[in-house]
Parts: C-alpha cells; structure tokens; sequence
C-alpha cells in the first residue's frame, strides 16, 4: 500500500539529529584533514626532543614519569617539551574505515582516501617481510620499552581493517595484499599457544605470551575477514583457537577482564566492546551463531554497566571517572553495530553523542581527551580521540540517514501515485 502523507512527528526529530550529526562530522574531518591526519598522543611523552637530549633521563622509572605527566596534565605542555604533531598507523586504520562509510552518503572525498592509503604505506615497520605496522612512540609499559615503530597487534589489526574495508568498497586488490600480509605476521611471528588449552598472541612485543582478550578477539576477527576473501584454511583454525579461548574466560555475568594475568584484571568500557564487535564481525564472516550467547551476555553486562542516565559513558564498570572519549565512542559504535540486541540502543547512541557534543565538543572541530571529577582534559589527540569520533559519528550518520532516506522514498511514491491519479 503506497502511503497518502508521510507521519512528520516520526520522521522530523531523526531529521534534525541526522543534520547535527553531519555538521559534526564534517567538522571534525575538516579538522583533522588540516592537520594532515596528524597529531598528539596520550602516551607520547618519549617523542619529546627536550628528553632525547637529556640521556639520564632516558631509563625505565623517568619514563614513565614523563608519560604520566604529560598523559594527565589538564595543560597540554608538549609544545613546551618539543613534542611533534605525528601520524599513526591505527589513526590511519580508522580514518579509513569512516571514509568507506561517509562515502556512500556523498561526505569525504576519494583524494582523502588515496593520500591516506600513501601515508599507511609509508609508515610500514621495516625490518619485515610482512605488511605491519606499529606506533608512532616509543612505548614504556611496566617492563620492557617498546620502540617506536616496533609492529604489534593492535596497529596493524586496525590498519589492515581498514585496508580491507577499502578493498571491499573499491576491490582494490593491493590494499586485500597488504592485508593478507598483515594477517600472515599476527600468525606466524606472534600467535602462540600451550599445546593444550591456552592461546594467544604476543602483545604488546611479540615474545610476550600474553593472554589479552580484546587483542585475540580482534585478530580472530581479522582472520575470519581474510578467511571470508580468500577461502585461505590456515587463518580459521587459529581464529577459533583464540576466540573459544576468550570466550571460555568471560564471567557468568557477561563481563571481560582485560587479560588474564594478575595486573590486567579490570574491565573497562572500550575493551569490551572491542570484544563485542569482533565477535559480532566474526559471526558474520563465518555465518556462524557460535558465539552469540556469549555476545549475547556480554552485552547485557555493557548495557548495565557503562552507561548513566544521561548518556555519560563510563570507563570502569564500577565507577564513572574518568569519562573518557574514547569510551564515547566505543559505546556508539557498540550501540550502532548491535542495535539488533535492544530496540533502543540507536535512540542511546544518540543520547551519548548529544551528551558529548553538549560537554566534550570544541567549536574548533575536535573533542577533548577525559573530563575528570575536578577538571576537563581539553587536549586534542588524534588517534586515541578524534580518530574514533570520526569512525563513531560516520556509522551514527549512516544509521540517522536511514529515516530520511526513508522519507525521501515515501515522497517519491507520493509524488508518483499523485501523478497517476492526475494521470
């Protein structure tokens, strides 16, 4: 039945979220396309010149000193210390990702794209055969320094992420090789496992055995992708090696620890729906429903605990601060790619993007790093902030463009079955 009138008080209310969502977004592209994709780091306190010159400074305590300093000073000093605007490799991931999906709504611009894919391919680790990729800083962690550049999991899962959702979207051939290769390197040089019923990946260096969930499930999503495109058998095995051993370590609850040993065991907002949204993906890869009561669970558990009432996202699953933006917009990319879990987990995504944009939102183009229960961390970040706001608000913008789409059709059909009856 072709409707007569289009119901305005369902369809306008979506109309307006869809155009502030847009304004949004485009202003946050043009910003981080003046930067040249560029920018600071919470943890990029080692880059600073001013410490590269003080060698006595340069052993395990003052480093982590200097990052912490810097990663929770409500004044960002880098500038101060000779700290330079850098590209990241996952940023870039990122990036593209949100550019296939503002590119079918007419928003971004293909050249965006090819410089993007040029500056991933420039940033590659050396040292490899394999296409991976690593941070743009050197990286103390409680023991060993990770160099700068040095390949890991997590850059270069979401750089070959977003190297296939180019190649999905525009069946460019190189960028499906390059991350195959990446694949290849998180099998061969760093998955690993006991022989028995423990495996893994080595994170954040590839001789560390750790036993990571948010990292085992993003590359078994990897895996099941390249699986998915190239029917290449040797991926699968692993794949489900490390996701049935992920999954067999959730709580009855629902919830995850970040990892498995004694110092990693907290739960947070964005690691856990990392895990939600890569077993989700592998569903799909797979046409599997394996691993959707555990999705399922884990869910419930996201629902219940990261959220406030007036769409505030918290870190930790027991407590509020820091309310970070990366949370913000894990929570809607979570929401946005499980809405078929709950009926109102678009209407919440939009809540917490309305919260954010009313407490996190510079009218510059970017969104601040943490509001603290004192203070606001209004330091921009280009990977840990902007780049996931931009990838949150492009697949809100898709989804808040349905309704009007939908409206534009029922327009069409109005228009045409008024010109039959005049007809």
């Amino acid at each position: 039945m072709i409707p007569t009138e289009v119901d305005a008080s369902t369809v306008a209310p979506q109309l307006v979220m869809d155009k502030t969502v847009q304004s949004a977004t485009v202003k946050l592209l043009a910003y981080c396309r003046s930067n040249h994709w560029a920018g600071y780091e919470p943890y990029d306190a080692l880059n600073s010149k001013v410490f590269a010159a003080l060698p006595f400074l340069d052993h395990r305590i003052p480093r982590l000193v200097l990052t912490q300093a810097l990663k929770r000073s409500p004044i960002n000093v880098r500038g101060l210390l000779l700290v330079p605007k850098t590209q990241n490799p996952k940023a870039l991931g990122l990036f593209l990702s949100a550019l296939m999906k503002l590119s079918r709504l007419g928003i971004g611009d293909e050249q965006d794209v090819d410089s993007l894919l040029e500056q991933l391919i420039a940033l590659r680790s050396q040292g490899t055969p394999y296409w991976c990729w690593g941070y743009n800083f050197p990286w103390q962690t409680r023991v060993p320094l990770v160099p700068r550049w040095a390949p890991n999991l997590v850059c270069t899962t979401f750089a070959a992420i977003g190297l296939l959702d180019v190649y999905e979207q525009r069946q460019d051939k190189r960028c499906l090789s390059m991350a195959i290769s990446a694949a290849q390197y998180l099998l061969n040089d760093l998955y690993w496992t006991d022989g028995k019923s423990t495996f893994g990946f080595g994170y954040p260096l590839p001789w560390a055995r750790s036993q990571v969930h948010n990292a085992n499930l993003l590359a078994a999503d990897l895996f099941c992708r390249i699986y998915k495109h190239t029917g290449d058998a040797s991926f699968l095995d692993p794949a489900l090696n490390v996701g049935r051993y992920s999954v067999a370590q959730q709580h009855e609850d629902g919830g995850w620890d970040y990892g498995q040993s004694p110092t990693q065991r907290w739960i947070d907002n964005f690691h856990t729906g990392f895990n939600l949204c890569a077993l989700r993906s592998i569903g799909r890869s797979l046409g599997t429903e394996e691993f959707e009561p555990s999705l399922g669970r884990g869910f419930d558990f996201y629902r219940a605990h990261f959220f406030r009432e007036d769409g505030a996202v918290r870190y930790f699953h027991d407590r509020t601060y820091p309310i970070d933006t990366h949370c913000v917009a894990q929570s809607i990319i979570t929401l946005v790619d499980l809405q078929d879990l709950a009926a109102d987990n678009v209407p919440l995504a939009r809540t917490v993007f309305r919260w954010a944009m009313d407490h996190m939102w510079d009218e510059r183009g970017f969104f601040y790093y943490r509001i603290l229960r004192l203070c606001t961390i209004r330091t921009s970040y280009m990977r840990w902030t902007q780049a996931w706001m931009f990838l949150a608000l492009s697949m809100l913008l898709a989804e808040t463009a349905k309704p009007a789409q939908t409206a534009a059709v029922r327009e069409k059909l109005q228009s045409r079955h008024s010109d039959v009856d005049t007809a």
